[in-house]
């Protein structure tokens, strides 16, 4: 005598987030304007004209680009501005930053642009296994858009989660 195999976790209503899903395509850069720079430290306004000028702003195609000066120079707000302006027209987020805050920032305006209108009064989990690099704070930002209207809120995998919030 066999027993059908029923699977609970396919057939409930829960919804199951998984912001790996969301997870864009496209290489990070890390851009550090150090070398542009006299000894660098100073900003010389006509080389570092030049300097971005002539640098191959092409390599960033396509990709998500985090400027730093790693050298701690003071750097005047209009340089920054001149470098995201060239940024602009090659990759598609560039901020003033290290990496980490860059991921933060693509996953911000991803879980901002994300419709949760049907997510109503519904039991969520939001899927905690990652390959790819999800920051920390993406999932704060997720529950502070999910708490106001969601029944239930749960991490882990639908088979193993851990409540976060109930209504």
């Amino acid at each position: 005598m066999s027993k059908e195999i029923i699977n609970r976790v396919a057939n409930s209503k829960i919804i199951t987030i998984d912001l790996e899903d969301y997870y864009p395509q496209g290489k990070r850069h890390l851009l550090d304007i150090k070398n542009w720079l006299f000894k660098g430290l100073v900003l010389k306004e006509k080389e570092f004209r030049s300097s971005v000028e002539d640098f191959d702003w092409d390599r960033f195609n396509d990709g998500y680009v985090a400027v730093i000066c790693s050298s701690g120079a003071i750097i005047p707000t209009w340089a920054y501005l001149l470098i995201a302006s060239k940024l602009k027209d090659n990759c598609i987020i560039n901020i003033v930053g290290d990496l980490d805050y860059l991921e933060k920032h693509i996953f911000s305006d991803i879980i901002n642009s994300i419709d949760f209108s049907n997510f109503s009064d519904k039991s969520i989990v939001i899927k905690g296994c990652s390959k790819k690099n999800i920051p920390i704070d993406a999932y704060s930002q997720l529950i502070n858009r999910l708490k106001p209207i969601a029944k239930r809120i749960m991490f882990g995998e639908a088979c193993s989660t851990v409540p976060v919030y109930k209504k």
